[in-house]
């Protein structure tokens, strides 16, 4: 499928409440034409995004203890769809002594391109966005990893698919979400059958775009990601291979340079990161609560997410850490991967990448 150039430019949707990130009305503002040129810069474009703006409430109270004026402060955090703001909303983690606005996308790496944008200050994607921005020389720092399951990562393939075997995928229509760990994991399955990318006939697609070309029978199989899976499957679609044995779980919070150098921002990410911990941790001990509310937000059989849901804990609960060599180690390894491949041009250093100066806010959260 191909775009023209202006086909994905967004509008987006802001709503104040003081109760819910749930916006009950909605007035659009367009994207400035600074931000847009910056996100041309990284050579592809946000998906239809809508934030919703939370103030803060009468009672809030910071959940990690910080001496800085937050009453002024708006934080701008990315979401998908059913994550982080239903996560604090249900844990009661949503009382924030900041304004927030919450802005939907599909993908790590329209996250990393919208905090280049100066569009958001924070938010979550895999390894992978921000080696992209490397080598786009993009403004993202990664302030913190998430240790979690890899479960919700595989290769579908339709119904009626003949394929037994991964190798059986030779020469067919393979879609794949660009930059992100589908792109990576889609490398590592077909190595292991001494194949490479160009022994496949391998789409970008973004995840509305997958999943409509998979529906319509456009391709043999898709490697993605996230409730794009339950969705599929919902039609039928089965897995031919999980990556969950191949990524790593490590995946990244991401921050714009520029709240980092706020002091009243970089305090609101503080508390921020320690509510997102805190979230977590309620969602392993809710895991039917969670599953039944976010099977709802993402419009599929509640049985699809609580099995997932419940592999995923059995694998790893999911845990916000401070950054770390290990961490560091895993992501030099992931874009060294791309580099062999011919992914990425030049071999690049991640470490500049990492910034460590949340790392007592975060060991401090309890």
């Amino acid at each position: 499928m191909k775009f023209q150039p202006f086909d994905l430019i967004p509008t987006w949707s802001r709503s104040k409440s003081s109760q819910s990130p749930i916006p009950s009305s909605q007035s659009t503002v367009p994207i400035s034409m600074r931000s847009l040129s910056a996100m041309f810069a990284l050579g592809s474009f946000l998906s239809l995004a809508i934030a919703t703006t939370t103030s803060n409430s009468q009672n809030a109270t910071a959940a990690y203890p910080i001496a800085a004026n937050l009453s002024n402060v708006t934080l701008r955090a990315s979401k998908f769809k059913g994550g982080w703001d239903l996560q604090l909303k249900l844990s009661g983690q949503d009382k924030f002594p900041y304004k927030t606005e919450f802005t939907e996308f599909t993908g790590g790496n329209f996250i990393v391109q919208a905090i280049n944008a100066n569009a958001i200050d924070i938010g979550s994607a895999s390894e992978i966005p921000p080696i992209f921005a490397i080598q786009s020389q993009g403004a993202v720092k990664i302030i913190a990893s998430i240790k979690g399951p890899t479960v919700g990562q595989v290769v579908l393939i339709p119904q009626n698919s003949k394929a037994k075997k991964f190798s059986d995928l030779k020469g067919k229509k393979v879609g794949y979400v660009k930059a992100t760990t589908a792109h990576y994991f889609l490398i590592k399955m077909l190595a292991q059958e001494g194949l490479t990318l160009k022994d496949v006939n391998a789409v970008p697609l973004t995840i509305p775009d997958g999943l409509s070309a998979f529906r319509r029978g456009d391709l043999d199989a898709w490697a993605t990601y996230g409730y794009a899976i339950q969705q599929a499957q919902k039609d039928g679609a089965k897995v031919l291979k999980s990556a969950k044995n191949i990524l790593s779980g490590n995946f990244t919070i991401v921050a714009a340079p520029s709240a980092i150098a706020d002091p009243n921002k970089k305090a609101a990410i503080a508390d921020f990161l320690c509510r997102i911990q805190k979230s977590q941790d309620w969602q392993a001990s809710n895991i039917e609560v969670w599953s039944k509310n976010y099977a709802k937000a993402i419009g599929v059989d509640e049985t699809f997410v609580l099995k997932d849901a419940k592999e995923g804990l059995k694998q790893r609960p999911s845990k916000v850490l401070p950054i770390s060599q290990q961490a560091i180690a895993s992501q030099q390894d992931v874009a060294d991967t791309f580099y062999r491949a011919g992914v990425i041009p030049t071999k690049v250093d991640v470490k500049p990448l990492w910034d460590g100066s949340f790392t007592n806010a975060i060991n401090k959260c309890k």
